[in-house]
């Protein structure tokens, strides 16, 4: 389901603080070649993108990037060719992994837990088995900037304001206690 309206460019219909926010990661399958696409929570954070390998190294897309750090990035809004390495540096690490659970959502929370009352060495001791990987833009790009339907943006609003317009305006309309003329 997510897939297909990210790839078709309405991704920005999906993302909220809620369920969370969702890129498409395009890799090349290291045995096959061919191309593969993983729907994923991200962030934008100092210029790149930052997400995390959720079932650790076995992950396939994570190790379809080993192989070959170019991906391509489809956001909600924009897409870009980059480079993806995993982070290996403890304090990049703690901050994006802190931020992309933060912008999980309440369903991305319910499946990583609550870790805003670990310390950095206990987070590090729970979840550190899971790769955090950071993609730098390579198409010329420049460094990127959170947009309105990234994390932390506002542009999720839109979609909803539209949809509860709407649903007052049938209301309006149809109303049962409405007076008909002649009725």
């Amino acid at each position: 389901f997510m897939a297909p309206l990210l790839r078709s460019g309405f991704g920005w219909l999906i993302g909220n603080p809620f369920t969370g926010h969702l890129m498409l990661l395009r890799t090349r399958g290291r045995r096959t070649g061919l191309l593969r696409e993983a729907p994923l929570g991200y962030i934008v954070r100092d210029g790149c993108v930052y997400c995390v390998a959720g079932y650790g190294e076995p992950t396939p897309w994570f190790r379809n990037l080993l192989a070959d750090p170019a991906v391509e990035v489809v956001l909600p809004a924009r897409r870009f060719l980059g480079r993806a390495e995993p982070v290996s540096e403890p304090a990049e690490w703690l901050a994006a992994y802190r931020a992309l659970t933060a912008s999980f959502g309440l369903v991305g929370r319910a499946v990583v837990g609550d870790i805003r009352d670990l310390d950095d060495e206990a987070l590090l001791a729970k979840h550190r088995a899971l790769p955090v990987v950071r993609i730098t833009p390579t198409d010329g790009s420049g460094p990127l900037i959170a947009g309105p339907f990234d994390p932390g943006g506002r542009g999720w609003l839109l979609p909803y304001v539209a949809v509860l317009a709407l649903g007052v305006l049938v209301w309006a309309r149809f109303a049962p206690f409405r007076r008909r003329p002649g009725g």
